[in-house]
């Protein structure tokens, strides 16, 4: 799926609702295949605006399931595309019409000692415990979003820096 104009919304409380609807078909296709099925981008932060997609990282225990999760995937309308550039990332496009019962969504598998795995529950969990952050993103992701409505690149270069920067900060556990 290829986003031709970036509209960024405010946080829509559904947005749960869609990720356990993906997940449920998604559990019932692959069974143990899948360690967990994680919920990550914007739309797993509550607070947070966000494009309406919801980002989805399927957990393998290795590279050795990748095969059946393919094949598992594709009897239920998902298909193939690569890791896209992103090692330890294999994406996952389906028609629209097929899945028009579920919210849009991207959706990857990734080997659980992915580094891109990682870096998602990272960014995820800090904006979760850090609702600050989370307004100071929301706030970057509109401004991109109107300065450049019809260009995922540079609306993803104006993010970059803020994404690298809550990656990069040391875990800081909050009490309370």
């Amino acid at each position: 799926m290829t986003t031709e104009h970036i509209v960024v919304l405010p946080y829509d409380e559904s947005w749960k609702e869609g990720f356990r609807k993906i997940e449920a078909e998604l559990r019932a296709a692959l069974g143990d295949l899948a360690l967990c099925i994680e919920h990550v981008g914007s739309t797993s932060v509550p607070g947070l605006a966000a494009k309406p997609i919801i980002d989805i990282d399927v957990v393998i225990g290795d590279r050795a399931a990748l095969g059946p999760v393919i094949n598992a995937l594709q009897r239920i309308g998902y298909r193939h595309e690569g890791d896209l550039g992103i090692r330890d990332r294999e994406a996952f496009a389906y028609d629209e019409e097929r899945k028009a019962h579920l919210p849009k969504h991207h959706l990857y598998v990734c080997p659980a000692d992915s580094r891109e795995l990682a870096r998602h529950l990272r960014f995820r969990d800090r904006l979760r415990a850090d609702p600050e952050a989370a307004r100071e993103y929301g706030r970057i992701k509109e401004e991109g979003a109107a300065l450049y409505p019809y260009d995922i690149e540079k609306y993803l270069a104006h993010k970059a820096e803020f994404i690298e920067k809550i990656c990069a900060e040391p875990s800081v556990v909050r009490e309370g």
